[in-house]
Order: structure tokens, then sequence, then C-alpha cells
């Protein structure tokens, strides 16, 4: 299950972290103003896909995997080497202007996605290519300005003490306890 909720304090944050976690998986945005989340919105979960897709709004925007080959026999269009022939239809404009490895604007995906797929090229079919695409974001989502807070070694629930004391000394430098 998801849940999307507005915390702008910390206060907020460890009462809804009481009443309705804990979560394995915290998101939010690292960036002002943030991209695809409202300001100090969180999402939670206990699924990393799920959490992802949900940023991204996945299934409301009909995203979807679709093979995108090269014509090789069109010259006049120069293609980088590090593309696959793989991309998300219905990507998110707003990933346009970001820089990450895995994906290049208009949601063309990179090697670095189908690279991580233990199965011969010319087998290989959307969902696995989602599955890796998920993982690849899980592990660069830092890159494109969010804080992802997931479990720690062999806990259950993300990691959230060392990111609270932070968030609360920072609400006292300002004032605001």
């Amino acid at each position: 299950m998801i849940k999307r909720k507005i915390l702008p304090n910390s206060r907020q944050f460890k009462e809804y972290w009481k009443e309705k976690g804990p979560f394995k998986y915290a998101l939010t945005s690292s960036q002002f103003p943030p991209v695809l989340l409202e300001s100090e919105e969180w999402i939670f979960s206990d699924d990393i896909e799920a959490t992802l897709k949900e940023l991204m709004q996945f299934d409301k925007q009909k995203m979807k995997i679709i093979k995108a080959p090269f014509n090789p026999k069109n010259k006049s269009v120069l293609r980088p080497e590090a593309l696959s022939p793989w991309k998300i239809n219905n990507f998110p404009e707003e990933w346009d202007a970001c820089i990450c490895d895995i994906f290049v604007p208009q949601g063309h995906l990179t090697r670095a996605v189908v690279g991580i797929i233990k199965v011969p090229e010319e087998e290989i079919e959307p969902e696995l290519v989602e599955t890796a695409f998920f993982q690849c974001l899980e592990k660069r989502i830092d890159q494109l300005g969010y804080l992802l807070l997931k479990p720690k070694e062999e806990s259950k629930y993300a990691a959230i003490k060392a990111y609270l004391s932070e968030w609360e000394e920072d609400e006292k430098d300002a004032g605001l306890l």
C-alpha cells in the first residue's frame, strides 16, 4: 500500500510514522522546488518498485516500457552507443533535464539498465527491462534530487533516526523548535 503525505516538520513526520507506519521505504525531495512531488511531500510504502512508480505516476500516466530499436540505415541520426533499444513511453517530462546514467531525455534507456539483465539481448522482454530500470533507479534516485530512506542491514523498516536527528537539529537552528 502506498501512502502520500505532506509533512512539513519533524514532529508531524514522527506522529505520522507512529500512527501509520513503520514503513520499509520513505521518499521525499532533497531539492527545492521539488520535482514530481509537492513541497514537503513524502511517499511511504513497503515495496520499492511501487514507491518509485508512485513517484513517476507510472500507472496514472500509462507509462510503458517498449522496444525502440534504431534504424541502422538512417545515417542522419547519431545514436550514442550507450543507448539501449528500449524506452519508457509517457516518461515524465520533468526528468528530461535530469542527468542520470540510466536514461536520457524522453525516457530512452541506456545500456546501464539492460546490462544488468542476465538474458541474451534478443530474448529480453519488457517486464525484465522494467524490473531492471527500477532496480537501477533505486540505486541512483539521489542523482535525481530525491531522498530515499530504506532499511539498513537486517532491519525491516526504513532507517529514519539519523535523518530525523538532523532534521530536528536544522529546525532548532532555525528557531522552529
